[in-house]
């Protein structure tokens, strides 16, 4: 099959979808299938379009498209591209990444093509864009009008259900490379770079920003080096938004020990999810985040909020800790808890590596997506 996979993000540039469209292309062209996956980039200037194969991966090409300020000047583009690039070289299906950009465009171009169009519900298009109208219009028109919807978390799974009544939608999992993502040694050069020393190391990997639950985590881990010796890194960097909650929150607490990580390769995530005691995700709205996957494949002790879609993976007690959402000290406790007890995160990382291995797997993400095209494909 030639696959069009239309996303809002594609490494380099940061965040889970990004990482999620490029670990499915990845997989698709492994198994002998061909994609072109179609993203907007604010390097490429308006109007503009890069399309370069990628080196580690022959099947794959990315067609990079420049955005506007206005985001109907972009869609039109995004729609137009598709649309070039199929009269080119004709695609079997589209598939488009969230619904209320990337999900319209693969469907309304899909639908005008003649395509089987499928679109994945993600996270924050059901958590936050869809309460704006136009977004909302979007998303519905998607849902409704694609021919296969999946999501990535039971919650998600609802959301849209919810939108688009008598809809199915597939549950597709995030699968993550526990090969890759494996439990190691603490990297000493590493650790000394940034400036860590022996105390128990508290870590958050991803963009820290309001909705990943930077303010509690903040409030907690203040409260925890009360009463502990701990250190927090944050693997990523902040978003922009947010780095004045940062600055500010230092300032007030200058004792604290708080390392900020700007962005990292995927490839070189491990050696950092291996310098943490203690992963914690503490969002307030979530999918299934990929660092949560990828932290329990490592075998870290997980601590995080039962936002979206993280109970699907985490279970309390039996693979890890979860927590009320914005509840800084239930956090702080859960955190306090395990920088005092070794052996207790040690058995909750080993378990949470087996959930892993067991349940969240590449090939299990590629074999439900690839069963969905399949059964569009024979009968659209």
């Amino acid at each position: 099959m030639h696959i069009a996979l239309l996303s809002e993000k594609f490494p380099p540039d940061p965040g889970g979808l990004g990482l999620s469209v490029q670990r499915l292309a990845h997989s698709l062209a492994g198994a002998g299938h061909s994609v072109h996956v179609l993203a907007p980039s604010r390097a490429v200037g308006p109007g503009q379009s890069q399309l370069a194969e990628t080196p580690s991966c022959r099947n794959v090409r990315v067609q990079r498209l420049g955005q506007y300020p206005r985001a109907d000047d972009t869609l039109s583009d995004w729609f137009a591209a598709l649309v070039a690039a199929h009269r080119a070289r004709p695609f079997d299906l589209t598939h488009g990444f969230f619904v209320h950009q990337a999900g319209f465009v693969a469907v309304y171009a899909g639908r005008y093509l003649g395509l089987p169009a499928v679109v994945s519900v993600r996270g924050n298009d059901l958590d936050k864009a869809v309460f704006e109208p136009g977004k909302a219009a979007h998303a519905r028109y998607a849902l409704e009008h694609a021919h296969a919807v999946t999501a990535n978390s039971r919650d998600l799974q609802r959301k849209a259900q919810a939108l688009a009544p008598g809809r199915p939608v597939t549950l597709v999992a995030n699968g993550v490379d526990a090969s890759v993502f494996t439990p190691g040694p603490r990297n000493a050069d590493l650790a000394r770079s940034l400036g860590l020393d022996e105390r128990p190391v508290v870590g958050f990997v991803g963009e820290a920003r309001a909705k990943k639950g930077l303010a509690p985590l903040l409030l907690a881990f203040r409260a925890l080096a009360e009463r502990r010796s701990a250190q927090l890194l944050l693997v990523g960097g902040v978003r922009l938004d947010d780095k004045d909650m940062l600055r500010v929150f230092r300032k007030q607490n200058p004792g604290l020990s708080i390392g900020v990580v700007e962005y990292v390769a995927p490839a070189k995530l491990p050696a950092y999810y291996n310098l943490l005691d203690i992963l914690t995700l503490p969002s307030l709205r979530d999918g299934l985040p990929n660092a949560l996957l990828e932290g329990m494949a490592c075998a870290r002790a997980v601590v995080a909020t039962a936002a979206g879609g993280i109970p699907d993976a985490l279970r309390d007690d039996e693979n890890g800790r979860l927590v009320p959402i914005n509840d800084a000290p239930a956090l702080a406790a859960a955190l306090a808890e395990l920088v005092d007890d070794p052996g207790q995160r040690t058995r909750l990382g080993a378990q949470a590596r087996a959930t892993v291995q067991r349940d969240f797997t590449p090939e299990q993400e590629l074999a439900r997506n690839l069963k969905i095209y399949a059964q569009l494909v024979a009968t659209t």
